[in-house]
């Protein structure tokens, strides 16, 4: 007596693995993008006169395969404006508008249901 087992489907032939590569690049790109909206939305928000120059700056770079970073690209005030800065409390009454801080606890809070809205996209390629 002898059985011959053959194994096919997405989790024996590699289309598993690809998919869940592409859900995890998707929900790190989505969790990223969703930061960057909220500083936006706080900068809209919070400036009175709105100049393109700062908002411009605040944009979202792949550091590494599983890193994203939502940065304003150094910009000298950057922490002035956040109120992290030397000059924010000895020199100025200014506190800082805190926009990133909120963008950080938004994203806190919905990064899990955005990641996995996007594990949910590819699950049908994933075989489940």
């Amino acid at each position: 007596m002898s059985i011959d087992i053959t194994m096919r489907g997405p989790l024996f032939d590699g289309r598993a693995a690809r998919a869940a590569d592409r859900a995890c690049d998707d929900a790190r790109d989505d969790v990223a993008a969703y930061a960057e909206e909220r500083v936006l939305m706080g900068t809209a928000a919070s400036f009175k006169t709105r100049t393109p120059y700062y908002e411009t700056r605040v944009t979202t770079e792949r550091v590494s395969g599983d890193v994203s970073l939502v940065h304003d690209q150094g910009v000298i005030y950057g922490p002035w404006l956040e109120g992290v800065g030397s000059r924010n409390a000895p020199v100025t009454r200014f506190a800082g508008y805190r926009f990133w801080r909120a963008a950080k606890q938004a994203v806190a809070a919905r990064g899990p249901q955005i990641a996995e809205a996007a594990v949910q996209r590819h699950l049908p390629e994933m075989g489940g």
